[in-house]
């Protein structure tokens, strides 16, 4: 055979090796949240975990234990709302959003009230618990949610999901928005008054500890008002997006005792209409051991990413390939 006959047929099958890679190559963007929050770093973790290009080294040997041929990358967004729009329009494969924020686009109430719901959006999985904190001045005479009343409470701007929450949980206690001096600021914002003797307490839903009260309760006497009792379990039946939680002892600068509170998900979500099996393959990559420890040694939040939180707090459907995986491992009915 001539030497130009034998590097047009290696030429050919490189084509043809390339052409069958890049069949096998899949792409699914995941939406997080700004380059300075929480999803985006998380997402970056959870994007390397799923991603197993071709050609890859397998798992056993010490490479990715992703999806074979998914490439999965980490989008920086503007949060909960704008990735489920995404989702629902087809940019996004994938996304992150507070388990309120999907319940509501998912029955079109709450945020989402007077809008078409996103009837299709699906659970994958509960990543972590965003904790609802109900700070106060430690000399209003703020001791229970009951006690607001009357005072100037601050429940975050309009728009966010942290102000549905409030009113809910001021409802639940046999409050409404018009019993308190209600004010819609954003955390430090609402922080800045309370140091002036303007604020008596205010509403934020984040992980702890949170940036603006860590550094409120370094400088100022405040307090964590318990979100517990009666009250807090029949908002948790009620609204299966609440979960149970609490804030433990030393959290936050003099505070000596664990604090009861509830909390909604940081949550991964998808659409109905991507497959079962990829989404059942991703949900199994999420949480073999290997990732599992790359997600507790690369963020404090990674630590909490666990099979036993995976199902908590749900609110919404879960995806048909996500609830396989569950069910498997004994973490469904």
């Amino acid at each position: 055979m001539n030497k130009s006959l034998i590097l047009g047929v290696a030429a050919a099958i490189g084509i043809f090796t390339q052409g069958a890679i890049a069949q096998e190559m899949s792409f699914f963007r995941i939406g997080t949240g700004g380059t300075a929050g929480t999803y985006y770093p998380i997402g970056g973790l959870i994007a390397n975990a799923i991603s197993n290009p071709p050609g890859s080294r397998a798992c056993e040997d010490g490479g990715s234990c992703g999806v074979p041929g998914l490439v999965a990358t980490a989008v920086a967004s503007n949060g909960s709302v704008g990735n489920i729009n995404a989702i629902n329009g087809g940019q996004l494969e994938a996304g992150f959003t507070q388990s309120d924020v999907a319940y509501w686009a998912q029955t079109g109430t709450g945020l989402w009230e007077g809008q078409p719901a996103v009837e299709k959006l699906r659970l994958i999985a509960n990543l972590y618990p965003e904790s609802i904190h109900l700070v106060a001045r430690a000399d209003s005479g703020i001791e229970t949610v009951a006690d607001l009343k009357g005072k100037k409470v601050s429940l975050d701007e309009p728009g966010s999901g942290t102000l549905v929450d409030a009113r809910i949980i001021l409802e639940a206690y046999g409050l409404s928005e018009g019993d308190v001096q209600a004010e819609f600021l954003k955390p430090d914002q609402a922080a800045d008054r309370m140091r002036d003797g303007a604020m008596d307490a205010f509403f934020f839903v984040g992980g702890y500890p949170a940036g603006a009260i860590a550094e409120l309760s370094s400088q100022h006497d405040i307090k964590l008002i318990p979100i517990d009792g009666e009250a807090a379990a029949q908002l948790r039946e009620k609204y299966t997006f609440f979960a149970e939680d609490s804030f433990p002892a030393g959290t936050y600068s003099g505070q000596d005792a664990d604090v009861a509170t509830i909390s909604v998900g940081a949550q991964m979500v998808t659409s109905a209409d991507q497959s079962e099996e990829l989404v059942y393959n991703i949900t199994k990559a999420l949480y073999n051991d290997s990732t599992q420890k790359l997600f507790g040694a690369g963020h404090a939040k990674g630590k909490l990413i666990t099979l036993d939180n995976a199902t908590k707090g749900a609110g919404i459907p879960m995806h048909p390939g996500a609830e396989k995986f569950y069910k498997e491992m004994g973490k469904l009915q």
